[in-house]
């Protein structure tokens, strides 16, 4: 058994606090988030909640789940992020299996075209037109079908086939299996890491999107959690109680924060819960996908 010298113990001793403050800074804003949303507004409105809820009560989730803008709004985020994800993951193996491949004609050029694609877009203008000309304004699609070409992604899956195995490929294609075979019975099952990976950056990316639906949507029957959150955070306008508006100044300002602070916790809540899942993938995946070999 090896065994650690001071000078180790004291480097693991100086890790470990050091992560653990940097896990709280982190974790702190959440918790402190959540306080204020189960707060009584009074207390929070007098600034007395800090390490735990204070008058507990879910008054602003009930709230925040009563109102049909933020459920259409959950619904739509749910259905971008599947979709979109989906969109990415298959675009992503479709091309970057071929570009992984010594037998495609022209692939470093056409590797060098798309690579250019990372760095320069066509811009915010020409894009609003081509989608309006596509007649894609205002859909689902035009925030799924921009999105899916990830290039960024490509390069991930590409590397990540590269380091396969080359023997696997021949001994498949000896029993006579085609590309679609190798693609969907080899290279798949034995990149579900960096598939994870990808799907997590993926899903977190179109969850969170917000320019793209700030230009691109027009209707409150199609805007996702991003957006609706925007107008809860900034103007208010989503809650239109008549009781808080006649209500003692003091509480009208707690319920407001409880609200937002609620708004916002259901808005992140599904992505923390879906990342432990998908941390162990997440980390096998990230390094499997940056080195070759």
């Amino acid at each position: 058994m090896k065994s650690y010298g001071f000078g180790s113990r004291s480097f693991d001793v100086f890790n470990y606090i050091a992560l653990t403050l940097l896990g709280l800074a982190i974790l702190f804003p959440f918790y402190y988030l959540l306080n204020l949303s189960v707060s009584g507004p009074i207390a929070v409105s007098n600034h007395e909640v800090y390490l735990w809820p204070v008058d507990f009560n879910v008054e602003s989730y009930k709230r925040v789940f009563a109102e049909p803008l933020i459920l259409s709004a959950y619904w739509n985020s749910i259905r971008y992020t599947v979709v979109g994800t989906f969109f990415v993951m298959v675009v992503g193996c479709l091309t970057a299996y071929p570009l992984s491949t010594k037998r495609l004609l022209l692939q470093r050029p056409i590797v060098i075209m798309m690579t250019f694609t990372m760095f320069f877009s066509g811009g915010l203008i020409p894009s609003f037109l081509l989608m309006k000309g596509l007649g894609l304004l205002n859909t689902i699609w035009v925030l799924v079908v921009p999105g899916a070409f990830t290039f960024w992604n490509i390069l991930l899956l590409r590397t990540n086939f590269q380091s396969l195995p080359e023997e696997l490929f021949e001994a498949a294609r000896i029993d006579g299996a085609n590309d679609w075979h190798v693609l969907l019975r080899i290279v798949v099952p034995l990149s579900k890491p960096i598939l994870a990976t990808i799907a997590l950056f993926a899903a977190v990316g179109q969850w969170n999107a917000f320019f793209g639906p700030l230009i691109f949507l027009n209707s409150d029957d199609m805007y996702p959690l991003t957006i609706l959150l925007r107008r809860v955070l900034i103007t208010q306008e989503v809650f239109d109680d008549a009781a808080l508006a006649t209500a003692d100044p003091r509480y009208r300002l707690g319920a407001n924060i409880s609200i937002q602070m609620a708004t916002i916790f259901v808005t992140v809540g599904p992505i923390l819960l879906l990342y432990p899942f998908l941390q162990r993938y997440f980390v096998k995946g990230a390094l499997v996908g940056s080195v070759k070999g």
